[in-house]
């Protein structure tokens, strides 16, 4: 896996888009609905969102409703169509997540959506991951099925809250998928994050208390990427 150290910011709207190319953002992951942990951006935000994205990778969310990761097949060709939608459009990289009702990672709608994105496009496990039942089992799945990240704060609300878990997490990965915290991550507890976990990639809104990006935080959390 690439070493380079990046953060990638959580954006909403156009407007967050362009705050995290003047802050310094490597990758964004676009979605809408942050209040329902974020939904599959429409084709419209999307599209705005590539043409803002300078040099910034776009990832794209692809959840097609609020609640649990536990979906029908159904819902999973839904998913499966909109990651080809989104990838048609010009996206990068693409965000899912599924689980069984057991808590274990769904192997089936997982590989379906991988087949879809294909070989050369890095797909994240979204924090889902959070709410499987056995952690260490459920990342060596998604390591043997080829995700290329995976998006957690070790099963607590926030990375900082699970800062340990994080830390065994990354030493279980030793470089075969990419964690990256999130969930809580800002630059007053970015380089304590970074440090405690050996983790190289970070993920957040940088919202500093407003309901938008704010590219001053983005370049916060930028610098101390650059300087750890």
């Amino acid at each position: 896996m690439n070493g380079r150290k990046m953060f990638e910011a959580c954006t909403a709207s156009v407007a967050d888009v362009k705050a995290a190319r003047v802050g310094g953002a490597a990758r964004i992951e676009l979605c809408e609905a942050l209040e329902l942990d974020g939904l599959t951006p429409s084709s419209d935000l999307l599209r705005a969102a590539i043409m803002e994205k300078g040099g910034m990778a776009v990832n794209v969310l692809i959840r097609s409703r609020a609640g649990d990761f536990v979906y029908t097949q159904e819902e999973g060709e839904v998913m499966r169509r909109q990651i080809r939608e989104a990838l048609d459009a010009g996206a990068d990289g693409v965000v899912v997540g599924a689980l069984t009702p057991e808590g274990d990672i769904d192997e089936n709608l997982c590989r379906l959506w991988l087949d879809e994105a294909g070989n050369d496009v890095e797909v994240t496990f979204h924090r889902a991951f959070d709410r499987c039942r056995d952690r260490k089992s459920g990342l060596e799945k998604l390591i043997s099925m080829g995700f290329a990240r995976v998006l957690t704060s070790a099963g607590k609300p926030t990375a900082p809250e699970g800062i340990y878990g994080l830390k065994e997490l990354v030493g279980q990965a030793a470089g075969r998928i990419v964690i990256m915290p999130g969930g809580g991550v800002k630059s007053e507890n970015a380089e304590e994050i970074l440090k405690t976990t050996g983790a190289k990639e970070l993920h957040g809104s940088a919202r500093k208390g407003s309901n938008h990006t704010q590219s001053g935080e983005v370049a916060a959390i930028v610098n101390i990427l650059k300087e750890s």
